[in-house]
């Protein structure tokens, strides 16, 4: 692992003209900022409704490691002008020894990815083909497997690895081979963040699972997740869910 807490900078937070504004008046990122959050595994994943301020974190997690918060790798620098986020600006992170010393060292030997599904085919378009990333078009690909040879090419060593609800793009085998990359990041020593909405991925063996909701954000057993409770109702009996939406009988 790389990163073993998340914190707010007070003052940084105090001097924001946005302090009482979005994010800080989300509850989960209101919680972040009152009490930090402790990353206890090599993998963790934060589910919540949208809204609940998933997105937001992860994106500032990126930037307070030197991420473009639009996706990318880490040690590269971006056509990108746009300042940091309100959180992003505020965000500390306590490294472990092993994050300290990627950190303190040059940015070249800096290991990262950030992939968001909201911007990823405009960046993967973009840098197909460069030097340090793959050499497969993935244009030519569909969503799904562009996403894939993104993931097998650049999530394979050592290093803070952030994922935007990479669902989106991914059908049922392809996530399952996403929770086999992630445990093996795990093993070999890498971090992974993840922002989802997949109870799929959230099953991945060891992970750390931190529920966002209206109270803030606490750690969750998988089997316990609203979300898990609503996939089991709905594949139980559709009906039951959809009466209420297009009033099926």
């Amino acid at each position: 692992m790389l990163v073993e807490r998340v914190t707010v900078d007070a003052r940084r937070r105090i001097a924001s003209s946005a302090a009482d504004a979005w994010p800080f008046n989300v509850p989960a990122v209101r919680a972040l900022a009152e009490g930090g959050l402790a990353l206890t595994a090599p993998v963790t994943f934060l589910v919540g409704e949208n809204g609940s301020g998933k997105s937001t974190v992860v994106e500032a997690i990126a930037e307070g490691f030197g991420l473009d918060a639009r996706g990318g790798r880490a040690g590269r620098k971006y056509v990108n002008d746009r300042p940091k986020t309100p959180l992003g600006e505020a965000i500390r992170l306590d490294y472990t020894l092993a994050g300290s010393r990627m950190q303190t060292g040059p940015r070249s030997k800096k290991r990262g990815f950030f992939l968001r599904a909201e911007t990823a085919f405009g960046l993967l378009g973009f840098v197909s083909g460069m030097h340090g990333y793959w050499e497969d078009d993935v244009t030519e690909m569909s969503h799904g497997e562009g996403f894939l040879t993104v993931l097998e090419s650049m999530f394979t060593q050592p290093g803070l690895f952030l994922m935007d609800e990479p669902e989106a793009a991914l059908s049922f085998s392809s996530c399952l081979r996403l929770v086999g990359l992630m445990h093996q990041l795990g093993e070999i020593g890498a971090q992974v963040i993840c922002a989802t909405h997949s109870p799929l991925l959230a099953a991945t063996p060891g992970a750390q699972i931190i529920q966002l909701d209206q109270d803030g954000m606490q750690t969750a057993k998988w089997a316990d997740l609203e979300l898990v409770d609503h996939w089991r109702r709905y594949l139980s009996d559709p009906s039951a869910y959809l009466r209420h939406v297009i009033g099926t009988p």
